[in-house]
Order: structure tokens, then C-alpha cells, then sequence
């Protein structure tokens, strides 16, 4: 089918609004807010709702139209980028954004794919719920990509991954037909777990419409403090003494070398140092309270414990709100500092806890040795064993040895993740960054199950074509 016939048909299930065809305006589809992938589009497609996403999917079946689904286009690997061909489509769910219900007895909300997280944060609050998942992106990311990617955040080590937090979804099949898992329940016992299948799918499965998530009760009170540590070894061993004393209450520990903070101090503005003193590794800790009544004098006693014994050798908690949100603004602060620092060679590794302080001295001597005038960035979520294990190329670097170190250090550092038993994608996914290594770090079994699967559920090969796998 010609583009002019298709786009017609389009603009005929979704309406004209519903359609970007002039290549003008597809400019904040086609190209990722990172800059790294662009691609072509004869049409971005929007629907409003499942039964239109519902009347795409039967038409791109039909006529043999392979399809980008594509949320907030927020994404650190490509995933949501079409290629160069100028075949693909993109269906965005940003129009998808009906709040469907809120169940506080059921501690659950059932969203459509295309709400922005911020959004089902705050609804949820309004009903004084927690929808835990926190992001940098959490302004303009859907919850439907967030599924797609089985997206991780800052409170992991307590609430768990996405994958953690959905109890059903509503998903369209590459034929059309839907799927309604749209189910509240914390026990199904009825035969496969289908929602985890297309939960970190990347769209390559189908096309998330809807979902049902897990709600908590709302934080009352919490306490907020930056560390001064000596070593990655020093934060796994105080991580290790607070979730004995806080168990659940611990919700954020979040950790930053010295290099990585002092981009976020370059990059940011008004950013300043938290602390006193200047300290090799830099944690951000929160304990939080469903009641409002609970003392910080816990706490207080877990820092000085901490203080007195050698671990933390500096300390600031937070005073207020807008204390707290200095804070939390360093660790954000991230990934647009890293922009504006320059080229970055970027590792979202995750490790078992216990092979992280080996594993970076291992992965330092290896940067430093190859290419010592490169910076290593290393910043992450300690709690879950998630590293953001990156190494900056000084400014100004030739196109063709930044190209070489990219290929060298994925290798070298990969390598290194795989013989700690660890994974090359933690919480951005797969996409086009890491496709082709992943025969390289999957077995050969798991790989076939993971193409069983895709030809099973997309046997003409239309969603998503060229990422994950």
C-alpha cells in the first residue's frame, strides 16, 4: 500500500487530528531527546483509545506495516525510534490519557497506556495513595513505556521494579485482537503469567493500552541525608547496617562518585555542594513513614553509628522540603549534566550487591589503564545492585577514537559485568544500544525462548522491527 492510501485510512479510524504526515512536524517523534537515533516516518499515527489502537494494529496486519510504539520518546537506548527506511510507523499513545479508576480500598489505578507518571503520582495522591515509581522523566514519560522498559527509579530497593508494580495490563496484539488482563488481583493462580511476557518487551510483542497498578499509603513523614563515604565498599556495608535497623523503610539509597557530582556542580545551575567536605563516594539516603508521628531520632542514632565508626565521614540531613529538593536535584541533575559534560560512554550494568566494590575497582583499572585522559562517571542505585558505570571523553574528542572507546570499553566492561554474574541493561532496556550484543551475553537457550516467543506473538515481524532482538 502507497503511504498517501495508508495515511488516509489512518486519519480515517483515529481522525485527522490523529495523524502527523508532513515531515515538519514529526520532528519530536523521529529523533530521541538524546540525539543519538534518528529515523524516517511516512506517519505518526495517535490514537485515542484501545479501539483505535485496536482498528491500527488490524490494518498494519493487513497490509504488512511494521510499527514503532513509542510513549513519551524519553528512552536511553533507541527503542522507540524508527529506522531510516521510511517504512515504519509510529503509533504514540500521548493521546491515551484517561484516568479509568481509583480503587483505594484495592490500594490499585487502572490508567490508560499514554498518562504521564507525574500524573498517576498525583491522582493517586489526591486519595492520599503512593504510586511509587520515580523517575528523572517523570514529567513527560508514559506509564506504558515505563512497562515496556520495566523502568527501575530511585526507590527500588523498596517498592521494587515496574514489573513489581502492575497487577494486569490491556495489551493489542500485532493482529489486533486485545487482550483484557485489566485484573486487580494479588493472586491469579490460573496458568501463565501473560502480563510479564510483555512487561520490558519493547514493544516487540504488542502494544500496551492499559494497566492496573499497585497502590501504597501515602508518605507522611521521611528523613533525607547526604554521606561522605571512602568507598564503593564502605556504601554496600552501610547499606547493609540501615536496612537492619529501617527493613522497609529504607526507600532510596542512591550513590554518586566524587567525578559524577562535580558535573552535576559544572552543569547545573545553582547546583551547590552538599557537604563540607569533599568525599570519594557520595550517597543520598531517605527513610519514610507511612505515619506522621514516627521520630527522626532513629535515624539520628543509625547516622551517628555510622559517623563514629568511620564509615560516613561527612553527614548533612535535610531541614526542610526545599532542603530535600536541593538534594534530590544533585542526584537528577545527572543526565543533563552528562549532556552538557560532552560524549559519554554509558553502562546501565546491574550486579549482585555484593560484586559491586570488586567490580569497580576491576572496571576503573581497565578505564584508566586504556584511556586514562577519559573520566569515569559512576553513579547508581546502590540499594538494587544498579550501576550507571559511564566514562566521559575529555571535550572536543575525534569522532573515530571516541567511536574506538565505545566499542573497546562496551566490550571490556560487559565482559567484566558477565563475569560477575550481572546484566548489561538494567532499567533503560535494550533497544537499538544493546541489540547486537545480546547474543553475545544471553545463552543460546534463552535467546531461542526469547525468539520462540516474539514468532509466536508476531510471526510477520511488524512491532518494533530491529530492537531488542
Amino acid at each position: 500500500m502507497d503511504h498517501n492510501s495508508l495515511i488516509n485510512r489512518l486519519a480515517h479510524i483515529v481522525g485527522p487530528q490523529g495523524v502527523v504526515a508532513e515531515p515538519s512536524e514529526q520532528a519530536p517523534y523521529v529523533q530521541d531527546w538524546l540525539g543519538k537515533w534518528k529515523g524516517l516516518t511516512p506517519v505518526v499515527v495517535r490514537p485515542r483509545n484501545t479501539t483505535e489502537v485496536s482498528a491500527v494494529m488490524r490494518l498494519c496486519h493487513q497490509t504488512h506495516t511494521p510499527l514503532v510504539t513509542q510513549g513519551g520518546n524519553t528512552g536511553m537506548s533507541g527503542g522507540a525510534t524508527p529506522d531510516g527506511s521510511n517504512s515504519q510507523i509510529i503509533l504514540s499513545t500521548l493521546r491515551m490519557q484517561n484516568i479509568r479508576a481509583v480503587d483505594p480500598l484495592n490500594n490499585t489505578i487502572t490508567v490508560d497506556a499514554g498518562v504521564l507518571l507525574e500524573n498517576i503520582q498525583k491522582t493517586a495522591a489526591k486519595v492520599q495513595r503512593l504510586f511509587p515509581l520515580s523517575l528523572g522523566a517523570q514529567g513527560s514519560c508514559t506509564i506504558g513505556g515505563n512497562i515496556a522498559t520495566n523502568a527501575g527509579g530511585t526507590a527500588v530497593v523498596r517498592y521494587g521494579n515496574t514489573r513489581d508494580l502492575v497487577l494486569g495490563l490491556e495489551v493489542v496484539l500485532s493482529d489486533g485482537r486485545v487482550w483484557d488482563g485489566l485484573r486487580g488481583l494479588r493472586k491469579d493462580n490460573t496458568g501463565y503469567d501473560l502480563k510479564g511476557v510483555f512487561i520490558g518487551s519493547e514493544g516487540t510483542l504488542g502494544v500496551i493500552t492499559g494497566a492496573v497498578l499497585k497502590l501504597f499509603p501515602a508518605i507522611q513523614s521521611r528523613q533525607t541525608a547526604w554521606l561522605g563515604l571512602h568507598s564503593i565498599g564502605d556504601s554496600v556495608t552501610l547499606l547493609r547496617q540501615f536496612q537492619g535497623v529501617f527493613a522497609e523503610a529504607l526507600t532510596a539509597f542512591e550513590m554518586m562518585t566524587q567525578p559524577a557530582l562535580d558535573l552535576v556542580l559544572k552543569g547545573v545551575p545553582n547546583a551547590k555542594p552538599p557537604l563540607s567536605q569533599i568525599a570519594d563516594i557520595n550517597i543520598l539516603v531517605e527513610i519514610s513513614h507511612a505515619s506522621p508521628e514516627t521520630s527522626s531520632e532513629l535515624f539520628e542514632q543509625a547516622l551517628a553509628r555510622a559517623i563514629e565508626s568511620g564509615l560516613v565521614t561527612d553527614a548533612v540531613v535535610a531541614q526542610s522540603e526545599q532542603q530535600v529538593a536541593s538534594l534530590w536535584g544533585l542526584r537528577e541533575g545527572i543526565s543533563i549534566a552528562q549532556v552538557a559534560g560532552g560524549k559519554a560512554i554509558k553502562h546501565d550494568i546491574a550486579l549482585p550487591i555484593s560484586a559491586l566494590d570488586p567490580f569497580v575497582k576491576e572496571a576503573d583499572e581497565i578505564c584508566h589503564g586504556t584511556y586514562p585522559n577519559f573520566t569515569v562517571i559512576n553513579f547508581g542505585h546502590v540499594g538494587d545492585g544498579n550501576l550507571h558505570y559511564n566514562v566521559l571523553a575529555p571535550m572536543g574528542v575525534d569522532d573515530r577514537l571516541y567511536q574506538a572507546a565505545t566499542l573497546e570499553l562496551n566490550r571490556k566492561i560487559h565482559d567484566l559485568v558477565t563475569q560477575y554474574k550481572g546484566s548489561i541493561s538494567a532499567e533503560h532496556g535494550v533497544g537499538q544500544l544493546r541489540r547486537d550484543e545480546l547474543k553475545r551475553y544471553k545463552s543460546s537457550v534463552e535467546y531461542d525462548l526469547m525468539m520462540t516467543i516474539k514468532r509466536a506473538l508476531d510471526p510477520n515481524q511488524l512491532m518494533n522491527p530491529g530492537k531488542l532482538i
